[in-house]
């Protein structure tokens, strides 16, 4: 199976503060928008920031590897590269961090390097990669 792109909407307070934060900060190139939503490249897939007024991001979290992981969230599985760059620029913006950039499950089935952030909204963003993609899947 050919993987496609997925397609995720999401809500924000502010537009010109997603603009910055995903075109700027996170590097994502606009795609097409109005007065009510913007739709970005991320990574290949199509992001759309909704403006929605009294939008709540925050439902709670879940224990992970020590961490208290925010749910809900989204990201994407980077190759180990990217992801050390985008680590790299997210700290050199000064990103304040959920869960700082580290390796989880060291030594385990589904090895991972992850980092959790929010974007303006309060969104919860999880970026991971892998050494080796196959354990993306691992029990």
């Amino acid at each position: 199976m050919t993987l496609r792109p997925f397609h995720l909407a999401f809500p924000v307070h502010d537009l010109d503060a997603a603009r910055a934060f995903w075109g700027d900060t996170m590097g994502c190139p606009e795609g097409r928008s109005s007065d009510e939503w913007i739709d970005f490249d991320f990574f290949g897939h199509q992001i759309v920031a909704h403006k929605v007024a009294g939008m709540k991001a925050d439902a709670g979290g879940n224990p992970v590897d020590g961490h208290d992981v925010p749910v809900p969230h989204f990201g994407i599985v980077l190759a180990m590269d990217d992801w050390q760059k985008l680590a790299d620029r997210l700290t050199a913006a000064g990103t304040e961090f959920d869960i700082e950039p580290y390796v989880r499950f060291k030594g385990e089935p589904g090895e991972q390097a992850t980092m959790f952030f929010r974007d303006p909204s309060g969104n919860a963003i999880e970026m991971k990669a892998f050494e080796d993609l196959g354990q993306l899947f691992a029990k």
